[in-house]
């Protein structure tokens, strides 16, 4: 399985693209990772333009089953967050063919 960049080479990579010191790109990361935090919490959508927007669901309570035992149990209902990908990050990415 591919593993993704860390933490650290997105910061380096950010600092690199943009001519800016580690400590303001690690900054402004933080900074946007707090305020889409922030925003889906207050307004139930935060959106990344050309990324994709993090948005708050709830999920409604179900029965489902114990995979070990096979018995019913009950699933109470919670509040989900899910990240849908806008449509130029897919197609720029998996384009159809």
């Amino acid at each position: 399985m591919a593993s993704g960049l860390t933490k650290t080479q997105l910061i380096r990579q950010l600092a690199e693209k943009n001519e800016i010191p580690n400590k303001t790109a690690a900054a402004f990361l933080e900074s946007l990772a707090d305020t889409a935090i922030k925003e889906t919490k207050k307004n139930g959508i935060f959106v990344v333009p050309g990324l994709g927007r993090l948005v708050k669901a709830h999920r409604k309570a179900r029965v489902g089953r114990n995979p070990q035992t096979g018995e019913p149990i009950q699933i109470k209902a919670k509040t989900v967050v899910k990240f849908r990908v806008a449509k130029a990050a897919k197609d720029a990415i998996a384009p159809k063919k």
